[in-house]
């Protein structure tokens, strides 16, 4: 029994260390039950609709693992994304601006949104849960009644014959040819992105105080980490990647629906959880939270290729919630507290 729980002992270590391993035995699982099921996910282009379909989760999960480590979360994310939408289409449109000026304007709101809810969590010690729910409903609400009165409508007017359009969209949602096969430029973004966050998480001071924040607040605060300035920052970053994505949606459709994004905080979190953050803060990575928007991708798509009843894909998604967050509560156990430990 002490060889067996030497063992687990090892094992919680590797995946403290390296809280990604979860996330990555889970997308090679997933990615080679779907290469069974359905064949046609093996082709370039399959595999590009994947990368696409895990890119429009990945940024946003980035950003929201980040604030995971950091002990908060952000339930306010996904309608944020329309909302920053929303925000730079009204104003080019009412305005008659360029395209880059309403999403110069919409960048500002988004970090502006971030800002305050950050300055609420870290002012008033209610917990964020409460504080970005309340976001939630704001923006929500404003999102649709906004709209419905500037356009009279649900969804906003187009815009792609303002200035700056279609230099926009090469940034945001153009495709680049890879081999012959067409790759969305979110993807080169994605990766991009979890490139950076993973050097700021393991090479700079800022990482080092996320890190210490999510693990213990008053320990940090104690040891003179800025933590209101920590807190407020990955808020503000949340934001930034709302923006992001927004921007894409609009230069990539042209138009917003002002109900969309609903429900999709829920998969940033659950992309974060599956590649290796804790509830809790204080552990996590940006390469796990990319193999956790991978599963999604590959799930989302996966069904379709098999040609199954689509219905299945939030079921699939909740069993590998389950699974990473059984994972990661038995590595955040301490060895002498296991089951069978205690003397």
């Amino acid at each position: 029994m002490s060889a067996a729980r030497s063992v687990a002992a090892a094992g919680r270590r590797r995946m403290n260390r390296h809280p990604e391993l979860a996330g990555l035995v889970g997308a090679v699982l997933v990615v080679a039950a779907f290469a069974v099921a359905a064949p046609a996910m093996r082709s370039f282009e399959a595999v590009s609709t994947v990368l696409y379909a895990s890119s429009t989760i990945g940024i946003m999960a980035v950003a929201v693992g980040l604030l995971m480590i950091g002990g908060e979360f952000d339930l306010s994310s996904g309608v944020a994304v329309t909302s920053t939408a929303l925000a730079a289409t009204m104003l080019n449109y009412n305005f008659w601006l360029n395209s880059w000026v309403g999403a110069g304007l919409s960048l500002l709101l988004a970090l502006g949104v971030g800002a305050w809810n950050g300055f609420l969590v870290t002012r008033t010690g209610i917990p964020s849960f409460l504080i970005t729910l309340a976001s939630f409903l704001m923006l929500q609400g404003l999102n649709l009644a906004l709209t419905k009165a500037v356009t009279g409508q649900v969804a906003t007017p187009i815009i792609s014959d303002m200035e700056g359009f279609g230099s926009a969209r090469a940034v945001f949602a153009s495709e680049i040819s890879v081999g012959g096969v067409q790759v969305r430029v979110t993807v080169l973004w994605w990766l991009l992105f979890v490139a950076l966050a993973t050097v700021v998480l393991l090479r700079t001071r800022w990482g080092n105080w996320i890190f210490a924040v999510g693990g213990d607040e008053s320990a940090a605060r104690a040891c003179g980490v800025p933590v209101r300035r920590v807190k407020i920052g990955l808020f503000m970053l949340v934001g930034f990647a709302a923006w992001f994505m927004g921007m894409h949606n609009l230069f990539a459709f042209d138009s917003v629906q002002a109900g969309q994004g609903v429900g999709n905080e829920f998969l940033y979190i659950i992309a974060a959880v599956i590649g290796g953050c804790a509830l809790t803060g204080g552990r996590g990575s940006a390469v796990g939270t990319a193999l956790g928007a991978l599963v999604f991708g590959v799930i989302n798509q996966g069904i379709v290729y098999a040609g199954w009843n689509p219905d299945w894909f939030k079921f699939f998604l909740g069993g590998m919630l389950l699974l990473a967050v059984l994972s990661n509560t038995a590595v955040g156990t301490p060895a002498g507290l296991a089951k069978g430990g205690a003397r």
